[in-house]
């Protein structure tokens, strides 16, 4: 397990190397002077401006520079927000929590009905109810999220009433900020309103959250579907058939449990399309995250803010995958030999 975790680090380590070295060089393919894109101090004066230059030692070489570059991230030092001249670090720790709320909710949901629908589908390999589930999950995969996250809105928050159409909570309850995730931050609060807020807060994540788990439920049945095959062709359960066992007690006692363990490795993969789907869904739903946030920042050009933002989302996005990863290698001590190792 040692060599596997520091494989797993080392790994991480050279990707985030990679990641800052591709953020550094958008500062000089992005329009303007390179200071500015650094820094993000569009109304710097002339005195400023030398002091940045020296902050980041732009009159030394690239190696140096991209050194110095490194220094600031390591410090929380993102600059400054071209469109707001506010600190980055400071946004992103505020928006950040929503967008990992979201996603970890429509993750869960995508797994909870993904993965017993693939289940079913191979239990019922080659018949009616696996054709219809396989053709349900390519056309939930089929669907843009633009256009779903639209058509949910317009069925269930306006014709409906059912679910509100945007933001994270109503404006009637003052929680106060501690984690950023909001249900926590209900949890942890003294006010008399706290399950009525709870309530609020399900209610506004349900829709966003089902819109961007569709498309992972889809991979997640195909998964589940896949994996369930393999087990159920294994010697293993020929060898539980054979001393008597039912199919129901070789599914519930055997094969359920190691179609999971296959299933978890993929877990990591699709929680960066995920992240990917929730930050269009985040616009759609007005939903204060780092992924609208980031778009917004798109549109406006504003250029620390981009390198920066997906610096912060990739290197979430790569923390999970090492978690699942380290899952995966608990579940299954097969995955910390050399071969699975790498």
């Amino acid at each position: 397990m040692l060599v596997f975790t520091l494989r797993r680090l080392s790994l991480f380590m050279f990707t985030m190397l990679l990641l800052t070295l591709l953020s550094f060089s958008l500062n000089f393919l992005f329009p303007g002077e390179a200071i500015i894109n650094l820094s993000g101090a569009i109304n710097a004066t002339p005195s400023q401006l030398i002091e940045l230059n020296e902050a980041y030692q732009t009159h030394r070489n690239f190696f140096w520079q991209y050194m110095t570059y490194l220094s600031h991230i390591i410090n929380g030092d993102l600059g400054l927000s071209m469109a707001s001249q506010s600190d980055i670090s400071t946004e992103i720790v505020n928006l950040l929590p929503a967008t990992i709320e979201l996603s970890l909710v429509a993750l869960l949901i995508a797994m909870l009905v993904g993965i017993p629908l693939g289940f079913i589908a191979a239990i019922k390999h080659n018949k009616l109810t696996d054709n219809l589930i396989l053709s349900v999950s390519m056309l939930g995969y089929s669907v843009p999220v633009f256009w779903l996250g639209l058509l949910a809105i317009l069925a269930f928050s306006i014709n409906l009433g059912w679910f509100p159409s945007a933001g994270q909570i109503s404006l009637l309850f003052e929680i106060e900020l501690v984690t950023g995730i909001q249900f926590i931050d209900i949890l942890l609060s003294d006010s008399p309103y706290k399950w009525q807020a709870f309530s609020d807060a399900t209610a506004h994540i349900i829709l966003p959250a089902c819109v961007i788990a569709v498309a992972p439920a889809t991979i997640f049945i195909r998964l589940a579907r896949t994996s369930m095959i393999e087990v159920l062709e294994t010697n293993y359960i020929r060898a539980a058939s054979a001393k008597g066992l039912t199919f129901q007690q070789i599914i519930f006692r055997h094969a359920i449990r190691n179609a999971l363990i296959r299933i978890i490795r993929h877990v990591g993969l699709q929680f960066a399309n995920l992240v990917t789907i929730a930050m269009v869904t985040e616009v759609i739903f007005s939903w204060p995250g780092i992924g609208r946030w980031l778009i917004e920042s798109i549109y406006q050009r504003d250029y620390t803010a981009i390198q920066s933002g997906l610096l912060v989302l990739s290197c979430f996005i790569f923390i999970v995958h090492i978690l699942t990863d380290f899952i995966y290698a608990a579940l299954n001590p097969l995955a910390r030999g050399i071969k699975y190792g790498a």
